[in-house]
């Protein structure tokens, strides 16, 4: 029992001390393990040397990576760092410059100052940044060295930075093609208005009286209170309604126009003493009219006739629409009130301001055949046309049915209908054609037989009427006699009426003088400052210097 006793101490003492030798054997293990680690570690970090950034792509990855970032931070100086961006920054202002002195090379401008400055700049930005003090050295930076190298190359940046703005217009394309667009915006904005204000300047010197004819005027209307007896009124003449004769009829309130036109007639006629004037004025200007031909008769046998609108009893409001028209107060409200507004918007619409077209004057052409009931035919003239040769060829003419013979205006897509009428009305859109071509006003020979066949005169009231709010064309003669006579219109040779010559001075000489007659239709009338001296000869011929009254007046022909 004894041993027994014993050998259980002796074995379990054996044990515990076994363990705790093995216990410290394994806490040395691990303890030399971690030292020798360190060791290894601070051994790897002491002896590696990051590569310079500037000369390597390639970068540590993974845990490397990482130390390798900690010790650049730790050890980096930020002097060197600062360096490297003050480099960067002149050599990327180095290629700029250079980039474009080679283009200015490329479009030949060589000897321009832009090209040397822009060399001269590349050159000391080189030198500047090859200075070995400051990219050679291997030790620490000055900093009072830097901080001058930088104020150095930002003086340079900036500078380059100015020439590059002022000549980046010289070289880049997409600013030159915007400055472009800029400068013809710019242009034409200045030209639509000197179009508009000139329009406008035209349009009262060309609706102006001029001084000459105002005194013309009033010395016939002087002598006519003068003298009385002189100029008793005249029964009417039964040749002003012998079908058999050669009818005009003239309207005007310009005396020395339609002198004009009436000694042009019978000065080119092989027998004047076949035609016949009748010439139709307002009540202000109906004296000087008939004093005037009292003074200078028709030459060479002519007959004429004086009278004023008014002495149609039947042209009055309630018969004739556009006279209803003219004297409503609203027509006279849009006339005078929106005169200005209309001319700054729109250049072009200037007829819409015109006195004639707000005159009975001008509208009386439409009821020829009322005022002339025993006439089968009648040629209609403007008081700015002259007479070159013998019209009798025109009472000759088969109109084959037609109401109007006339000389068309168009060419291509000018002067259509569709210039003229407004086709987003449906009504005018439903009845006539847009491309039909167009006629001129100012020398028509009308068949007054056909005419009352026909009812135009109704037909141009019952579309006047429509176009009560002027919604259908702008207030005018030509439009409501372009749908008047729409399909009753023939047409004439371009030699019996020639055009524009008061606007264009582009007319061929020579179709002028092959025209019978020539018409200053436009602005610039022959009897004003303004009209064409290319033209003004052709119809300054014709007016009658002789007479006392001219000379006084000192008309300016």
């Amino acid at each position: 029992m004894a041993i027994a006793v014993r050998s259980s101490r002796g074995g379990g003492s054996g044990g515990v001390g076994a363990g705790f030798r093995s216990l410290f054997s394994y806490r040395i293990f691990i303890s030399a393990l971690f030292s020798l680690l360190f060791i290894a570690t601070v051994s790897v970090l002491l002896t590696s040397r990051p590569p310079p950034t500037h000369h390597h792509s390639r970068l540590p990855s993974g845990a490397n990576a990482y130390m390798h970032r900690t010790f650049l931070a730790l050890n980096s100086d930020p002097l060197k760092t600062r360096l490297d961006l003050i480099y960067k920054q002149a050599n990327d202002h180095i290629t700029l410059v250079k980039t474009y002195a080679a283009y200015a090379r490329k479009l030949k401008l060589e000897n321009s100052k832009q090209l040397k400055m822009f060399d001269d700049l590349a050159k000391n930005f080189s030198d500047l940044t090859s200075k070995p003090s400051l990219f050679e050295t291997d030790g620490n930076l000055d900093e009072d060295v830097l901080r001058q190298f930088e104020k150095e190359v930002k003086d340079r940046v900036k500078f380059a930075r100015l020439m590059v703005a002022e000549s980046k217009e010289n070289y880049d394309n997409q600013l030159k093609i915007q400055k472009l667009k800029d400068t013809i915006f710019s242009v034409s904005e200045s030209l639509g208005k000197a179009k508009k204000n000139g329009a406008l300047a035209s349009s009262i010197a060309a609706k102006s009286i001029p001084k000459s004819l105002h005194c013309l005027a009033m010395r016939l209307v002087e002598e006519r209170i003068s003298h009385p007896e002189k100029y008793k009124e005249e029964l009417p003449k039964a040749e002003f309604e012998d079908p058999s004769l050669y009818h005009y009829a003239v309207f005007s309130d310009n005396v020395i126009a339609v002198s004009v036109v009436v000694r042009s007639v019978v000065k080119n006629a092989e027998e004047p003493w076949k035609h016949v004037f009748h010439v139709v004025t307002d009540r202000m200007n109906v004296a000087a009219m008939k004093v005037w031909f009292r003074m200078r008769p028709v030459e060479g046998g002519g007959h004429l006739e004086v009278k004023a609108v008014e002495d149609y009893s039947f042209l009055n409001s309630s018969y004739a629409p556009v006279l209803r028209q003219i004297e409503s107060a609203k027509k006279q409200r849009f006339n005078f009130e929106k005169t200005t507004e209309n001319v700054t918007k729109d250049g072009s619409n200037m007829k819409l301001k015109n006195p004639e077209s707000m005159s009975m004057l001008n509208h009386l052409r439409f009821y020829l055949p009322e005022m002339y009931p025993k006439l089968h035919k009648i040629l209609l003239l403007d008081d700015d046309v002259v007479v070159q040769k013998d019209l009798t060829g025109l009472w000759k003419i088969d109109l084959a049915g037609k109401v109007n013979g006339a000389v068309e205006t168009c060419f291509g897509s000018f002067h259509r209908f569709s210039q003229y009428l407004n086709f987003t009305h449906p009504l005018i859109k439903e009845k006539f054609n847009p491309k039909a071509c167009a006629w001129a006003y100012g020398m028509n020979i009308f068949d007054l037989d056909a005419w009352r066949r026909e009812k135009c005169t109704e037909t141009y009231e019952e579309w006047q009427n429509l176009n009560e709010d002027r919604t259908l064309w702008k207030l005018d003669a030509l439009p409501p006699g372009l749908i008047t006579f729409y399909s009753l219109t023939k047409s004439l040779d371009k030699s019996w009426h020639v055009l524009s010559l008061g606007y264009n001075p582009s007319i061929s000489m020579d179709e002028i003088n092959n025209a019978a007659v020539i018409h200053y239709n436009g602005n610039m009338k022959p009897w004003l400052d303004i009209a064409m001296n290319q033209y003004k000869n052709l119809w300054t011929k014709y007016v009658d210097n002789d007479m006392e009254f001219v000379q006084m007046c000192n008309f300016g022909v």
